[in-house]
């Protein structure tokens, strides 16, 4: 179990407003069609104990929930239960590091050079924009060797965020900075170092400062260990027999900007409204944010993908949204909302699910474009 969780470990670690005539179910027969594809998902062999989606159309807020919170009762998940955001997480040190820029605090053509000297000099060159982007060359820390056996040591105890990119400051550059799109989670880990090299503070209370008070989200935390709030929705290793709880097995720490956050599905509905929408900065910056290129998020989210700055434009067969992806041991998320934020959609589920894993991915990417269907609806 325990190789297998650090192997999982890997991978730690969008939105127009649709015209009418795009949207062709209405309202009640979307949302019954997402319905029928959670019943599904969760007893799709692979399929992950419990599911949530909340679909949000202007003030009507609808929850659907399939599966349960915990396998040893029946309890469904509350939207107020905390679970895992994985690479999520991106979007928020995403929405942090761009609220600085708006504010001049930092800027998109700030290097690691100037912001934080103490990286291989090699580096140097990448911009914050490209490391927003995942245009940086960074090679990804958590997939390295030297990070896999350190992770496999100390799963439950993390290294400081100023040492997590340690584990790669001998490689090289994998491409010239701004030649190609490459996701690697070393990208965000700079840019919350480069919030704190700006601000000169903690980056968690820059988080708290510039994303959790101006968008009311009362439930959302950035832990160092394996700790959860109550009440929490479990997370499983489903591969096992019987499944596992892998919940509290992998340190938050360990993923920091790039995956740590923790949060709720009602919380991570006001994100994906508020950040998409355009409450946190404005004019060039989001101008900015939204100059996309070829790329996807991981997992792959719905429709055809092209990523902006720590956002992701996902084209739909009922129309187009922006957000996010993550994925982690024990959970999956997918957020998104139309451009003015007052489409939106957080689906969670309680198991990995990604594209090399095989089953159900299929099935989790056709059940995210039906709620995005509902909430275009």
């Amino acid at each position: 179990m325990r190789s297998r969780i650090v192997v999982l470990a890997a991978a730690l670690v969008a939105a127009t407003v649709v015209p009418a005539s795009t949207a062709t179910a209405a309202p009640a027969d979307a949302d019954a069609a997402l319905d029928r594809a959670l019943g599904k998902l969760v007893t799709t062999e692979g399929g992950p104990p419990g599911v949530i989606v909340l679909v949000q159309r202007g003030d009507d807020l609808q929850v659907h929930r399939a599966g349960v919170a915990e396998l040893a009762t029946d309890v469904v998940i509350d939207a107020d239960a905390h679970l895992r955001v994985a690479s999520v997480a991106k979007a928020f040190s995403g929405a942090t590091a761009l609220s600085l820029v708006q504010q001049g605090v930092l800027s998109l053509d700030d290097t690691i050079a100037e912001r934080l000297p103490t990286l291989p000099k090699a580096w140097g060159k990448v911009t914050l924009e490209q490391l927003l982007h995942h245009t940086s060359g960074l090679p990804d820390f958590i997939t390295s060797e030297s990070a896999q056996a350190a992770l496999a040591e100390s799963l439950t105890v993390p290294p400081p965020p100023s040492q997590l990119l340690d584990f790669v400051a001998d490689e090289p550059l994998g491409f010239e900075p701004g030649s190609e799109y490459k996701y690697s989670n070393s990208d965000n880990i700079a840019v919350g170092l480069m919030v704190e090299a700006a601000t000169g503070k903690p980056y968690a209370d820059v988080l708290r400062e510039q994303v959790y008070e101006p968008l009311a989200l009362t439930n959302t935390s950035l832990p160092v260990g394996v700790e959860m709030p109550e009440p929490y929705v479990h997370g499983y290793d489903v591969s096992a027999t019987p499944p596992e709880d892998v919940t509290q097995v992998i340190a938050a720490g360990w993923s920091w900007a790039s995956g740590g956050i923790v949060s709720t599905a009602a919380d991570l509905n006001r994100f994906a409204r508020g950040y998409v929408g355009g409450k946190l900065f404005s004019g060039k910056t989001r101008d900015a944010q939204l100059d996309l290129i070829k790329g996807h998020s991981e997992p792959t989210g719905p429709g055809k993908n092209t990523a902006g700055l720590a956002i992701f434009r996902y084209k739909t067969k009922c129309g187009t949204v922006y957000g996010h992806t993550g994925n982690t041991p024990g959970y999956t998320q997918f957020i998104a909302a139309s451009n003015d934020g007052s489409r939106s959609v957080t689906f969670s589920v309680t198991t990995q699910v990604r594209q090399d894993l095989g089953a159900p991915f299929p099935q989790l990417r056709k059940a995210e474009e039906l709620a995005v269907c509902a909430a275009l609806a």
